[in-house]
């Protein structure tokens, strides 16, 4: 049982000072997500990678109810969701009127990672993901851990436990259905 695992069953199983343990061994990995998803930003923006990890940390260890973490991969994938929404919250709150925000349609990129600038985009890409969760929930996720979290294919594969093969074919199937959702 690897370190990481071992002080995930402990806060599970409500040590309060396993979650101050955490923290220093999943914080470069996590901090490395963040900056790959925030790289594509302007110099100067308001969400800094840093803040994208506390937020997503304090998501995942500080809420009042007990997590339960099966895996590594599972803690990732968890923390993965916490930064969509985060990310989406962000979107959502430049998107208003009051803070400037004209909506403006964007196309799918082929290089699809979430960019905070596209707040449009990024809106538009979650309220997406209900449908596609209906139709194919791994490929959801898999997006989730792609678009939002910035994971490279194989690290998405390995977190929701496919062959790099398996990704490949669920990354092609949700670009597809992503695009036509977004054109309609």
């Amino acid at each position: 049982m690897s370190e990481v695992t071992r002080i995930l069953s402990q806060i599970e199983s409500g040590d309060p000072v396993a979650a101050e343990q955490l923290l220093p061994l999943v914080y470069q990995e996590l901090r490395k997500l963040a900056a790959i998803k925030l790289a594509q930003e302007k110099p100067g923006q308001t969400l800094q990678p840093t803040a994208l990890v506390h937020d997503a940390y304090l998501r995942l260890v500080g809420s009042e109810q007990a997590q339960q973490w099966n895996s590594r991969g599972h803690f990732f994938a968890a923390a993965a969701e916490a930064m969509r929404r985060i990310l989406v919250d962000h979107a959502r709150h430049k998107r208003r009127l009051k803070r400037g925000g004209a909506g403006q349609r964007l196309e799918l990129s082929e290089a699809l990672v979430a960019d905070s600038e596209q707040s449009d985009l990024v809106v538009a890409v979650d309220d997406s993901l209900g449908a596609l969760a209906e139709q194919n929930a791994q490929a959801a996720e898999l997006v989730k851990l792609r678009y939002f979290a910035g994971l490279t294919l194989p690290e998405a594969a390995a977190a929701i436990d496919v062959s790099p093969r398996t990704a490949d074919r669920l990354w092609t199937y949700a670009k597809a259905f992503l695009h036509q959702r977004l054109q309609s």
